[in-house]
C-alpha cells in the first residue's frame, strides 16, 4: 500500500501505465548567428501556441470553461514579454535557444516557488509545463499523449501537467497516481473537473508502480493499493459501487433549498478566481460566490488592470448570477508575489509584510481604481467588498472611507451604483478573531479565510510536509477561534460565511452550523455534498456534538468524535 495526498475522491480499479517523460536533454552550444536562433525560438514557440489553444478548445468541449482557461493561461505566460526577453536577450549574447529556455524559465520558475501564496506557487507548475512543450518542439520531440488508452488504465506519471489532462481519454481512465502534486495544484484541480479518481504526492510511483500491473486507487483517502489479493478487491469493488450509487444519490439535491433538518436556511456558494469560472460554479448549484479572487485579473496582465477591464470582469460575474450574492475580495498581493509592473519591494518575511489590505492603502489611487469599479458593478447584481488580511478596526475604517470617496466622485459622474453596498472582511489572521466583537460593528459582513487562519494560529505553513500534521481544522485553538468569529458576527446581526477549504469538511460542518455559520462557500463539485450533509442535522444535535468537541484536548480526539457522529 502506498500514501499519498487525496486529490480526487471516487475508487479507481485498472491497469497500471507508467508515462514516461520524453528525454529533453540537449548539449548546451554557442550559436554564431543570433537573429536564425531566435527565429528558431520564436517559431518553436509559435506551434508550441497552435498546440496549447488546441487543446484548449478542446478541454473547453469536454470538461469546461474554467479548466480550459488553464491551457489559455499556458499561452500567455509563453508570450510574457518579460520571459521573451529574457530569452531573446540571452540569445543575442550567444546562447542557444534551448539553454536560453532552460535558464530564463528556471529563474521564473523559481520565484514562483519561492512565493507563500499557493496560487501563484501553481505558476511554476505551468512554467515548467511549458518549458517542455517549448523545449520538445525546438529539439523535435513528442511529449507524452494520454488521448488514446485502453480500458481502465490507471495512469502513472511523475507530474500530472494541464498540457497532459488538455487531450486524456476521460472514457478509459480509471485512476491517476502522481509523484508531484497537492490538492490545490493543477493536476488535482483537473481531476476533479474530470471526475477521475486521483493519488498524487506518492514517493517514487512510476518504479514501484510497473506496466499492467492492477492497483486501486483510493482518491478519497489518499491511497495507492499495488496487486490487491482477491479479498481487498472484492471489498474496492464494493466501496466504488457505493461512492458511485452516492454520487448518483447527490443529484436528488440539486436544486433544493440548502436546510438543516429542522428547517434553518443556509446559502452554498461557490470560490472562483476568475469570471470563466462562473458557469461551472452554476452547473454544479452554487447559490451565490463567496469569494472572487480578483488578484487573477492583476497577475494576467502586462500593466495594472484600467477600472475598465476591471468593471468588465466584475460585471460578467454580477450578471451571470441574477441578483445573487457575489463577494469580491480586493488585490490581496504581496512582497512575495513578483507582479513586476507593481514594483514591490523584496522582503524578509513577506507573509507577515507590506501585502493585501495594507499594500492597498498605501497606495489609495491605485485602490480606488479597483473599488470604483466594483461600485460600477454593483449597478448589475448583489456585489459585496471583501477586505482581506485585517488585523485592525483601523484598516476597515480606512477602506470604508476610500469607499466613500468614491462614490461622492461616481455620483457626480453621473454613474450608477449599489448606494448600500455591503464592505466585508475576510477574517484570517489571529488578531482579527481576537477583535472579532470589534471588528463586527464597523464591517457589514465576515469570511471566514481558514486556509491563512489555520496557518497563523498554528505557525504552520500548510506546504511543510514536516509539520503537516498541525495544518488541521480539527485542532483546539482553531476551533475555538472559529466558534469566537461566527458568534461575534450573529451577535452583531451581520452575515457570518467561510470561504476557506473547510467549509467543504463535512466533518466540521454541524460544528459551523452550531455556531450559526450563514454562508458555507467551496469549490464546486463540493456543493451537492455540503447540501446533503447540512441537511442531516438539526441545530440541537449540531450544539450537543459541539459541546463534545469542545472539551477534547487533541486534533485527533475531536476527528475521532466527528467521525463517529458523521452521517
Amino acid at each position: 500500500m502506498y500514501q499519498g495526498v487525496n486529490a480526487s475522491e471516487g475508487i479507481g480499479i485498472g491497469t497500471v501505465m507508467v508515462a514516461v517523460d520524453p528525454d529533453l536533454t540537449f548539449e548546451p552550444h554557442e550559436v554564431a548567428d543570433s537573429a536564425a536562433e531566435k527565429e528558431r525560438y520564436q517559431s518553436a514557440l509559435s506551434v508550441f501556441c497552435e498546440k496549447t489553444q488546441a487543446q484548449a478548445d478542446h478541454m473547453k468541449e469536454t470538461v469546461g470553461e474554467a479548466e480550459a482557461e488553464i491551457m489559455s493561461g499556458h499561452i500567455v505566460l509563453a508570450q510574457d514579454p518579460g520571459m521573451t526577453d529574457a530569452i531573446n536577450a540571452a540569445i543575442d549574447g550567444g546562447t542557444c535557444a534551448e539553454q536560453a529556455l532552460m535558464d530564463t524559465s528556471t529563474m521564473f520558475e523559481n520565484m514562483f516557488l519561492s512565493m507563500d501564496d499557493e496560487m501563484f506557487r501553481l505558476r511554476a507548475a505551468d512554467i515548467a509545463d511549458i518549458r517542455t512543450g517549448i523545449l520538445a518542439e525546438l529539439l523535435g520531440k513528442e511529449v507524452v499523449d494520454l488521448s488514446v488508452l485502453p480500458e481502465n488504465t490507471v495512469v502513472v506519471v511523475h507530474d500530472l501537467t494541464p498540457s497532459m489532462t488538455a487531450t486524456i481519454d476521460k472514457a478509459h481512465v480509471a485512476g491517476i497516481v502522481t509523484e508531484t502534486g497537492g490538492r490545490t495544484s493543477h493536476s488535482a484541480i483537473i481531476a476533479r473537473a474530470l471526475e477521475i479518481p486521483a493519488v498524487l504526492s506518492v514517493s517514487n510511483s512510476c518504479t514501484a508502480l510497473r506496466n499492467g500491473m492492477t492497483v486501486v486507487v483510493d482518491g478519497g483517502k489518499g491511497i495507492v493499493e499495488a496487486d490487491p489479493d482477491e479479498e481487498t478487491l472484492a471489498a474496492y469493488t464494493a466501496k466504488a459501487e457505493a461512492f458511485a450509487a452516492e454520487k448518483a444519490a447527490l443529484e436528488a439535491f440539486r436544486g433544493k433549498p440548502s436546510v438543516t433538518a429542522d428547517g434553518i436556511k443556509k446559502i452554498i456558494a461557490c470560490n472562483i478566481g476568475n469570471p470563466d469560472d462562473v458557469p461551472n460554479a452554476l452547473d454544479h448549484d452554487a447559490e451565490a460566490i463567496g469569494l472572487f479572487r480578483s488578484e487573477f485579473l492583476f497577475m494576467d496582465s502586462a500593466e495594472l488592470p484600467s477600472e475598465e477591464e476591471q468593471f468588465n470582469a466584475y460585471r460578467k460575474v454580477a450578471s451571470a448570477l441574477k441578483g445573487a450574492p457575489v463577494i469580491i475580495r480586493t488585490l490581496d498581493v504581496g512582497g512575495d508575489k513578483e507582479i513586476p509592473y507593481l514594483h514591490m519591494v523584496k522582503e524578509d518575511n513577506p507573509f507577515m509584510g507590506f501585502r493585501a489590505v495594507r499594500y492597498c492603502l498605501a497606495n489609495p489611487d491605485q485602490y480606488k481604481v479597483q473599488l470604483r469599479a466594483l461600485l460600477r458593478a454593483s449597478a448589475f447584481g448583489d456585489v459585496k467588498i471583501m477586505i482581506p488580511l485585517v488585523t485592525c478596526v483601523e484598516e476597515v475604517l480606512a477602506v470604508k472611507e476610500l469607499v466613500e470617496q468614491c462614490k461622492a466622485e461616481l455620483t457626480e459622474e453621473g454613474r450608477k451604483f449599489n448606494e448600500n453596498i455591503e464592505v466585508g472582511i475576510m477574517v484570517e489572521t489571529p488578531a482579527a478573531s481576537l477583535l472579532a466583537d470589534r471588528l463586527a460593528e464597523v464591517a457589514d459582513f465576515f469570511s471566514i479565510g481558514t486556509n491563512d487562519l489555520i496557518g497563523y494560529t498554528m505557525c504552520a505553513d500548510r506546504g511543510n510536509d514536516t509539520i503537516s500534521n498541525l495544518y488541521q481544522v480539527y485542532y483546539p485553538a482553531v476551533l475555538r477561534s472559529l466558534k469566537n468569529i461566527i458568534e461575534s458576527g450573529v451577535k452583531a446581526g451581520i452575515m457570518v460565511g467561510m470561504c476557506g477549504e473547510a467549509a467543504a469538511d463535512p466533518l466540521l460542518e454541524p460544528l459551523l452550523i452550531s455556531w450559526g455559520l450563514e454562508e458555507f462557500s467551496m469549490s464546486a463539485p463540493s456543493i451537492l455534498r455540503a447540501r446533503k450533509t447540512i441537511s442531516q442535522w438539526t441545530k440541537a444535535e449540531c450544539d450537543e456534538l459541539t459541546e463534545k468537541a469542545l472539551a477534547c484536548n487533541t486534533a485527533a480526539e475531536v476527528k475521532a468524535l466527528l467521525e463517529s457522529a458523521a452521517r
